[in-house]
């Protein structure tokens, strides 16, 4: 397994100005403490929309990567934006799903079908140029450079482990001062 916050660590240094990056509730706590940037997109408020809102703004900004930090909870809830991202085919879209088996947010309950849920398969179903799998850092951290250089969409499923504990900010993810820089900072065009 995978300690998250090591997965976000090692994504950090690849991550491009211009990029966006999506983030979801646990990966976005974490990921905010680790690489605090204004084009970090906090995904908030409906469980599940990560994906459509990174696919969302890889329309309206092609010529930007979108990295999307998802949860597999999170993903379960919104399981046909694969088919809709892979119609679609944003050409600079990595999907990173980071499953732990729960939910971890919201008291750790277990999702159905921890186990046996095959996301790797899902998103190759549905039509994504490629899927992978990933239980060691070394091998997440190798493929990277090809996983942010090919055409999308693209997913990596990392099998993981909670790491440090980030501060859980509530009311910052959830403020309109954080969407606001967002804004601001995307109609800069920022880099």
């Amino acid at each position: 397994m995978i300690q998250r916050d090591l997965a976000l660590t090692t994504l950090r240094p690849h991550v491009e100005p211009r990029d966006l990056v999506v983030a979801v509730y646990q990966s976005c706590f974490d990921w905010l403490a680790l690489c605090p940037r204004n084009l970090n997109y906090v995904s908030t408020g409906a469980m599940g929309q990560a994906s459509s809102h990174a696919l969302g703004l890889a329309l309206g900004s092609p010529d930007r990567r979108v990295i999307v930090l998802d949860g597999d909870g999170s993903l379960l809830m919104n399981l046909g934006s694969l088919v809709t991202i892979a119609n679609v085919r944003p050409k600079h879209f990595l999907h990173l799903v980071f499953e732990n088996g729960v939910y971890e947010v919201n008291g750790g309950h277990p999702i159905p079908g921890t186990g046996t849920v095959d996301f790797v398969g899902m998103a190759k179903a549905a039509g994504y140029q490629d899927a992978m799998r990933f239980s060691q850092l070394d091998a997440f951290e190798a493929a990277l450079p090809e996983l942010l250089a090919c055409d999308g969409p693209v997913m990596a499923v990392l099998k993981i482990a909670p790491g440090k504990a980030y501060p859980r900010d509530y009311n910052y993810i959830h403020s309109a001062t954080a969407r606001k820089i967002f804004r601001d900072a995307l109609n800069r065009d920022e880099t």
